[in-house]
């Protein structure tokens, strides 16, 4: 029997630091299964061309769009949402801060920038302004102008020993 190339097929995907089982066409994209399957809608349908990074998560710890990524070639690798970010009840120190600096207005962007912001700071907890605008530049927002978000990032780069 020849499978079609759209036959469903089922994968176990690491996400948010457990296992779940999902079924998934070859052509799934990861920002589909994690929103209509699994009901993680932190990361947002922006642009779908990777553009707008609306649709940010982590991927072993790095920040990768969703909408640009297969499910089936996410098998193996640690997938973090927005909703995977804080421990327990307990914000990330960035979620605090963003919070904190009144850094959102819409929060659209917010779940990108977050982890786009927590992602640079894993990788160098003491960045510098340059380098905190770089990173946060390539998600686009329309409303505030980016200050207050590069000064919650430089707030816990700061208070990071």
């Amino acid at each position: 029997m020849v499978r079609s190339w759209t036959a469903r097929s089922s994968l176990v995907l690491n996400v948010n630091g457990r296992d779940v089982e999902v079924d998934a066409e070859p052509q799934a994209l990861l920002l589909d299964v994690l929103r209509g399957q699994l009901r993680l809608t932190g990361a947002h349908r922006g642009c779908e061309t990777g553009y707008c990074g609306a649709c940010t998560v982590h991927i072993d710890g790095r920040a990768a769009r969703s909408c640009l990524q297969l499910a089936l070639r996410a098998r193996g690798h640690r997938i973090t949402t927005i909703e995977g970010l804080q421990a327990g009840q307990r914000l990330h120190p960035l979620q605090q801060a963003f919070v904190d600096n009144g850094a959102m207005e819409c929060g659209f962007c917010v779940p990108g920038m977050l982890m786009l912001g927590s992602g640079l700071l894993a990788e160098n907890p003491h960045p510098g302004e340059d380098e905190v605008r770089r990173v946060l530049a390539s998600n686009l927002c329309r409303c505030t102008g980016y200050r207050k978000m590069v000064q919650s990032v430089l707030d816990v780069a700061a208070s990071t020993p």
